[in-house]
């Protein structure tokens, strides 16, 4: 582990790919209070998939410094039933912007990847020298190679090429601008939509997925964001960071705090046809800590803003994505 000269921002131009998604908006957010030109690009100007589209558009704008959070994202169903996608998708958008920001001599890169990467029996909580020791998740392999795929990249082109690229793990997210689908989306999106909608309707009861037993890490997406810019800064190595706050609660457990926000006092039931995933998940981040940085938002806090930025914004969207 590595604690450069801190990487100055000010004046730099740079990309955020994948800015209107939770974390990449996010960290726009945060951008914004750095004294830099944050760059972004919408689909209808530039399809990431596209190896031309992504050379075309870097060599025309030449970002000083690139955060890749840009990804085809989904929970357990999405990864099940999408495997072709997140394998596809996730590898070329990742390939065309790494190697992209190579060839246009951008100073600094954070590709961000994902706790899945970890194997499904790693040691809690996961360390970052647990990568690549076991078999994986099978429920999110697919999602889980591809991002695999770009720390080793950002680690091959430090090795060959001298790039300052690095990557960061974040644990499972949650906050505002989340994907609410109800099939697609992630569990705390999908437990928010289903538990307002059961309070707008009257209903007593919510089915949850599975046992309700496993345990995760929730991070709040403007505390990630906060972390990205604090790595950008101060990190500089090939190993990749974990990013989260070494809390864990059960799914019962998420859903009950998400009902206590939501002000429904009905009760859970569990459906077991459906899948757990990994029994448990918390991050180890030491190191993170090491570097000088804790995350700050209450878990009830973070909650409540995302609570009231879904009912603010997409209660009435439900179930498009």
């Amino acid at each position: 582990m590595a604690l450069p000269s801190e990487y100055s921002l000010a004046g730099k131009k740079v990309w955020v790919a994948g800015h209107r998604g939770m974390a990449g908006s996010a960290i726009v957010r945060r951008l914004q209070r750095e004294d830099c030109h944050i760059l972004t690009a919408d689909r209808s100007r530039m399809d990431l998939r596209s190896q031309a589209a992504v050379e075309g558009w870097m060599a025309e704008n030449r970002p000083d410094a690139v955060v890749l959070a840009a990804a085809t994202v989904g929970g357990i169903h999405a990864n099940n039933t999408r495997p072709a996608e997140f394998l596809y998708d996730n590898l070329v958008i990742e390939t065309n912007i790494i190697h992209s920001a190579w060839r246009t001599g951008v100073g600094k890169l954070l590709f961000l990847g994902s706790s899945c990467i970890y194997p499904r029996a790693a040691e809690q909580p996961m360390r970052e020298e647990a990568l690549l020791t076991g078999p994986l998740e099978p429920t999110n392999e697919w999602y889980a190679i591809a991002k695999i795929s770009g720390i080793k990249m950002c680690q091959a082109y430090r090795r060959q090429y001298g790039c300052d690229f690095i990557s960061l793990m974040p644990t499972n997210l949650f906050g505002l601008g989340d994907r609410y689908d109800l099939t697609q989306g992630h569990v705390v999106a999908a437990l928010i939509m289903k538990i307002h909608a059961a309070k707008l309707a009257g209903d007593t009861e919510v089915v949850l997925w599975g046992t309700g037993t496993p345990k995760r890490e929730f991070l709040f997406s403007e505390d990630l964001a906060d972390a990205c810019v604090f790595a950008m800064k101060h990190y500089s190595d090939e190993l990749p960071l974990n990013i989260g706050n070494g809390k864990e609660i059960t799914i019962l457990e998420l859903a009950t705090k998400i009902a206590e926000t939501a002000g429904w006092t009905g009760h859970f039931t569990f459906d077991t046809s459906k899948p757990d995933g990994s029994p448990r998940k918390v991050m180890d981040v030491s190191r993170l800590t090491a570097l000088g940085w804790t995350a700050k938002t209450e878990f009830a806090q973070g909650m409540a803003a995302a609570y009231e930025w879904y009912v603010a914004n997409s209660a009435s969207e439900a179930g498009r994505g």
